[in-house]
This record gives C-alpha cells, sequence and structure tokens, in this order.
C-alpha cells in the first residue's frame, strides 16, 4: 500500500547522496587545484586523486548528515 512512497523517498535519499558525493569530488578536485601541496609532503593535498576522493567522502557525509537533521525536524527515525 506504502509502496510507492517508500521507493519515492529512498530514490530521493540516492538522489540527495550523489548530488552532494558529485560536489564534494568537484569540490575535492578544485582545493588541489588551487590550494594543493606542490612538495609533495602533504598526504591528502599533493595528488589530485586522494585530494578527489577526500572530497567525495565529505561529501556523502555531509549528505549524511542533512538526511539525519530532516529526519530528526520530520520527527521521523531512520529507515
Amino acid at each position: 500500500m506504502y509502496e510507492p512512497l517508500i521507493k519515492k523517498r529512498k530514490r530521493m535519499k540516492n538522489i540527495i547522496t550523489g548530488i552532494c558525493i558529485v560536489l564534494g569530488l568537484m569540490a575535492g578536485l578544485a582545493y588541489w587545484y588551487f590550494i594543493g601541496c606542490t612538495s609533495g609532503t602533504c598526504p591528502i593535498q599533493s595528488k589530485w586523486w586522494t585530494s578527489t576522493l577526500y572530497g567525495g567522502l565529505i561529501g556523502y557525509l555531509f549528505s549524511d548528515m542533512i538526511l539525519w537533521i530532516t529526519n530528526k525536524i520530520k520527527g521521523k527515525n531512520n529507515e
């Protein structure tokens, strides 16, 4: 009976998570490009892929925080 609503919520959650991860990846790459470490001694900033992956991880955690806050505001339990 409530399956379409549950599928819609899961789809929206996946869309929000995907958008935040992509924005995090782009922010990590931009951070490496504009600020990065040229000496090679910085483990996260010296290579483009580590900075980009770290940005994606931060984006995922940010999306999880957004979804947790919206569930708290609505008064719902975690799914």
